[in-house]
C-alpha cells in the first residue's frame, strides 16, 4: 500500500511509535520503538532477540500508533494507526539504528553507544490499512 504524505511526514518524524506484536497466548506485546520509512515499508531496528522479535517470527502480523501534533476537530490530536505485516532481516541493525539516532536524538549523536555491536535485526513493515485521526483517516 502506498502510503499518503502526511502519514510519510509523520513516520519520517521524531514522533516514537508503539510497536504491538502477538504473544504465544494470543496477548498483546506492546513497545516503543524508533521508525524509519525505506520505500513504503517501515524499519526498526533492533540489536538483540526480544521478545518482539520472537513474536514476528511465529506471527508477522503486527500494529503501530504513533502521536502527531496537530489538532484535529472536533478537538482530538492526531494520531497514525498501521496495521501490517512484518518480516525480519538478520543484520543491519547498527546502521539503521545510527541512521534513526539522527532523527530521534540529534545530528551529532553516535549510536549505538558501544564498541563493535552485534549485527541485530531489521523488521521491515509492509503496510496493510491505516487508521486513527488525520489526514489518512480512510486511505
Amino acid at each position: 500500500m502506498a502510503l499518503p504524505d502526511a502519514a510519510r511526514k509523520l513516520l519520517e518524524s521524531d514522533a516514537l511509535a508503539h510497536l504491538v506484536t502477538v504473544n504465544h497466548d494470543g496477548s498483546p506485546q506492546v513497545t516503543c520503538v524508533w521508525v524509519g520509512l525505506e520505500g513504503e515499508e517501515l524499519v526498526t531496528a533492533h540489536l538483540m532477540e526480544q521478545q518482539k522479535i520472537r513474536n514476528v517470527r511465529r506471527d508477522p502480523r503486527v500494529a503501530l500508533s504513533v502521536e502527531g501534533s496537530r489538532i484535529h476537530p472536533p478537538g482530538l490530536k492526531e494520531y497514525l494507526v498501521v496495521h501490517g505485516t512484518a518480516w525480519l532481516q538478520e543484520g543491519g541493525a547498527p546502521g539503521l539504528l545510527q541512521r534513526l539516532a539522527h532523527v530521534y536524538l540529534g545530528p551529532d549523536v553516535t549510536f549505538p553507544p558501544m564498541e563493535d555491536p552485534p549485527p541485530g535485526y531489521v523488521m521491515r513493515i509492509s503496510v496493510d490499512r491505516l487508521g486513527g485521526v488525520g489526514p489518512w483517516a480512510g486511505a
